[in-house]
């Protein structure tokens, strides 16, 4: 029971972290970012792009005609969001599917731009930790006891989409495991079989060679 406790109490502390990072990249490139995520589950992505100034040798806010072009792909490949937004924003999506989804971001700069720095900070918040509490709180006129109970059904309700994507990734890597090892019975016969013809070829080739030269 305690054992169970602590692991419910880790997997409750993962749910509530977000990806808080900072980047360089120049105008011209483009940076891709990989975030698993349940399916159903809703993603939100902050970013704030900086230009680099050469003259206080630092980063500043960016002039208003350079935007960040963000790209939304999830596990099968589809697009999800695709299109172009102000230096600074919020951008949310709800996934459809389990799995891997890769979030792109590149400026929209033209060539007279290109070549400078930009440093893009990004927060990336899946699943119940999205949620704006205080909002929900005020909008629906929720008590400190009746928030706090809506937060926990939402962890559990998280927790649940985390155990399912679990299984269902054991479950696909348990379909490659079996693909992969019936693939490979398969060519060790094939080869078995190959072997087995080419020496009964060998064999006949060779019977038919001293007989020819009656040796046999």
């Amino acid at each position: 029971m305690r054992d169970q406790f602590i692991s419910l109490a880790l997997l409750l502390c993962a749910l509530h972290s977000a990806c808080g990072l900072y980047f360089h990249i120049s105008e011209t490139e483009r940076k891709c970012f990989i975030e698993e995520v349940p399916d159903e589950t809703t993603v939100i992505v902050n970013y704030k792009v900086e230009l680099y100034d050469p003259r206080s040798n630092g980063f500043m806010p960016s002039s208003p005609g350079i935007g960040m072009h963000v790209e939304v792909r999830d596990s099968d490949d589809k697009i999800v969001l695709s299109r172009v937004y102000s230096s600074q924003g919020r951008i949310s999506f709800t996934s459809h599917t389990p799995g891997e989804h890769v979030i792109c971001m590149y400026s929209n700069s033209t060539a007279w731009f290109s070549g400078a720095q930009l440093r893009v900070h990004l927060d990336i918040q899946v699943g119940e930790h999205a949620i704006d509490y205080a909002n929900v709180a005020q909008k629906e006129k929720l008590t400190e006891l009746q928030l706090r109970i809506r937060q926990l059904l939402d962890q559990v309700e998280q927790i649940t989409k985390e155990q399912n994507y679990q299984r269902y990734r054991e479950e696909r890597f348990r379909h490659t495991s079996e693909s992969t090892n019936s693939r490979v019975l398969w060519w060790s016969l094939a080869q078995t079989v190959v072997l087995v013809c080419m020496g009964f070829w060998q064999m006949r080739h060779l019977k038919s060679f001293f007989e020819a030269k009656k040796l046999v």
